[in-house]
């Protein structure tokens, strides 16, 4: 298992509770396919699991969803079986048939171009299984080489119907036109319309390309292959493949006409007139055999056996059966030997000049003159230019940023490997430059959706559970974020912008709203507003006196045991009001009026002081009389007080 597949986190898990994923197949722009074993029914299946940022998109449900019941409509042995679907939680999937094996791609970049006998053996089970779907009301849309199954036991299937949809519904607009450009028929160039003849189209274009090793069109741009889709005519594929015969020229002719109206009806019209070009080249679909079994033609030509690598293939169960010879035929054939022995030596010799000149053409001009383009991925440019040159190329270098490959280390070649290229011809080596440098703004201030998707344009990695504090700023907005580099190393703050790498991590720490404010709130109404914002109020809680909040209500709550801003999640211990402070009053008995009065004053609580006496004069009068005159005779309250409070000092005369 690769590194890539262990940092899957579907591998081992248990689907819907019945589908054990074992290991990743493919992975494509809209689902991932893996292999899997049905519990339930003790057997192999394909799991098609949709990426999860398209899980909320309604467009891309809808077409998976459809590709199960398009396939489900089908019951042929050449099209991929459909046995399921559902949702477990996040995770929309398809259950279907596994077939071990090869696509038609993988095929076509092995042996570049095919035989004749594979080409027809491909095509008859291809149309067979499409003209089930095209009886069936389906247009399948997207029919390409990467799309057909060759199975290790000889079947072969047509798959992936996600963009297939009723031959009434044939409109293709906007991100519906999603069928690969390099198939696209020119109605849905120009107009947008799809029909089964657009299928037909699409299956012209295959054939050109298993009969050339090449598909007809090039350009750098999508565009630029989908004009000529629209101006041009596909050539004849014997243009670049002497080999092919006419009546194959003249199927894919047929197939690619501009007009649909010129092409045939349906996949059943075209497989009728392959099945015609099959007996009268004397070519018959291979059925299933072993992977080593040859794939051969039938008619007398002396043409060496083929073999095709990685895969074999199956004739289709309704494709004609070879005739019996009859008497008549065997009288024939003798007498045709008879008159052409005579002649034998002259054609032995005609043979052998043209096998000469053959053989100068294949290896002086013709395809064994070809060198195939070496495997230099995962060497620095230095080997693979060594590698290149020796094999007879010319090496020319370029660069391209990779979070995949270290830097200096080759990406990939261009041509590919394994391409069929003259001597001396140029090929590319991509070597990697590393990840992409980028400058971020500023994060604090965006949304969280925001950032999210501005850092997944930036191609890093951000966390799915950012830090959530309690901050001045709104609910939701990211207040400060940290970057851990790829390589390693301490996080740094990327708040109000940094500059990172493709591949590195960010976690975000987004504002959960201001702190809420309990004073002055009673102690259950303070315990329901915390815990409504995910805190946990502790059951110890300080007690300390307040002039402003009245006692057994919340003055507030105590600091953070550690530094930083609240978190949901922290605990929190309340501080709850005993009410006002109080303060001593000091003893004035036996002090002088000015002795007692200065020292109730100056006292922590700041006392007020008032006048009484038993001498019959007024209250007022004690502070008109020598200060040596007076005497505290006792004094009231002796307990503490609150801060400020009056004290009544009893007087009278001294000595």
């Amino acid at each position: 298992m690769t590194s890539n597949q262990q940092a899957d986190p579907l591998i081992g898990r248990l689907v819907d509770g019945r589908y054990r994923v074992r290991a990743r197949i493919a992975r494509g722009g809209m689902a991932t396919v893996y292999v899997a074993t049905d519990l339930r029914l003790e057997r192999r299946i394909a799991l098609k699991v949709m990426h999860a940022h398209l899980s909320d998109d309604s467009a891309f449900q809808s077409r998976f969803i459809q590709e199960a019941r398009s396939a489900a409509r089908l019951a042929d042995p050449h099209v991929v079986n459909v046995f399921d679907q559902g949702q477990d939680g996040e995770l929309a999937y398809l259950v279907m048939e596994y077939l071990p094996g090869i696509t038609l791609r993988e095929l076509l970049r092995e042996q570049k171009r095919l035989t004749i006998a594979q080409t027809i053996t491909i095509m008859d089970a291809v149309l067979a299984g499409l003209s089930a779907a095209h009886r069936a009301g389906i247009v399948h849309r997207d029919v390409k080489p990467e799309n057909v199954l060759l199975a290790e036991d000889g079947r072969i299937k047509i798959g992936d119907f996600g963009l297939a949809r009723a031959t009434t519904a044939n409109t293709a607009t906007g991100q519906q036109l999603l069928g690969t450009i390099a198939y696209l028929a020119p109605e849905l160039v120009t107009r947008g319309t799809a029909d089964a003849r657009s299928d037909i189209y699409a299956l012209g274009i295959m054939l050109y390309e298993m009969l050339v090793g090449e598909q007809p069109y090039k350009g750098e741009q999508p565009m630029q292959i989908a004009f000529q889709h629209a101006t041009e005519s596909v050539p004849r594929p014997s243009v670049r493949n002497p080999a092919v015969p006419e009546q194959l020229d003249e199927l894919v002719l047929w197939a690619t006409e501009k007009s649909p109206d010129e092409r045939p009806d349906d996949a059943q019209q075209m497989l009728e007139r392959l099945r015609e070009i099959e007996r009268s080249l004397g070519v018959t679909p291979v059925a299933a055999a072993p992977r080593t079994q040859p794939m051969h033609t039938q008619a007398d030509s002396g043409d060496l056996t083929k073999v095709m690598p990685g895969t074999t293939v199956i004739a289709d169960p309704a494709a004609p059966a070879p005739q019996t010879i009859d008497n008549a035929t065997i009288l024939r054939r003798r007498a045709s030997k008879r008159r052409a022995r005579g002649a034998f030596l002259l054609t032995l010799v005609l043979l052998l000049a043209v096998l000469a000149g053959g053989v100068g053409w294949w290896f002086g001009s013709g395809p064994g003159s070809l060198i195939a383009v070496p495997d230099v991925k995962g060497l620095s440019f230095e080997a693979a230019s060594a590698q290149l040159s020796e094999e007879g190329f010319t090496p020319v270098k370029a660069e391209e940023n990779s979070i995949d490959v270290d830097a200096g280390v080759t990406i990939r070649s261009d041509p590919d490997t394994g391409e069929r290229l003259d001597k001396g011809s140029e090929v590319t080596v991509y070597v990697s430059l590393g990840p992409a440098s980028h400058t971020a703004d500023a994060l604090n201030g965006k949304t969280e959706s925001d950032a999210r998707e501005y850092l997944s344009g930036l191609n890093v990695n951000v966390t799915d559970d950012p830090l959530m504090l309690f901050s001045k700023a709104d609910a939701g907005v990211v207040i400060n974020a940290y970057v851990t580099p790829r390589a390693g190393g301490d996080a740094y703050a990327c708040g109000d912008g940094c500059e990172l790498l493709e591949d590195d991590t960010v976690e975000l720490y987004v504002s959960a709203g201001a702190f809420p404010d309990v004073s002055g709130m009673s102690v259950d109404q303070a315990k329901r507003t915390l815990t409504d914002k995910k805190l946990e109020v502790t059951d110890d809680p300080q007690y300390a006196a307040s002039e402003d909040v009245e006692k057994d209500r919340v003055i507030g709550v105590a600091d953070r045991a550690e530094q930083g801003n609240w978190r949901p999640g922290d605990r929190v211990q309340l501080i709850i009001s005993t009410g006002p402070p109080l303060f001593a009053v000091p003893d004035v008995s036996g002090m002088s009026r000015d002795e007692a009065t200065s020292a109730l004053q100056s006292a922590d609580g700041g006392f007020n002081y008032t006048y009484t006496s038993d001498t019959g004069l007024p209250d007022s009068v004690w502070d008109l009389l020598a200060n040596e005159n007076t005497r505290v005779e006792a004094y009231s309250p002796k307990d503490a007080q609150r801060k400020g409070a009056t004290i009544t000092l009893k007087m009278t005369f001294a000595g």
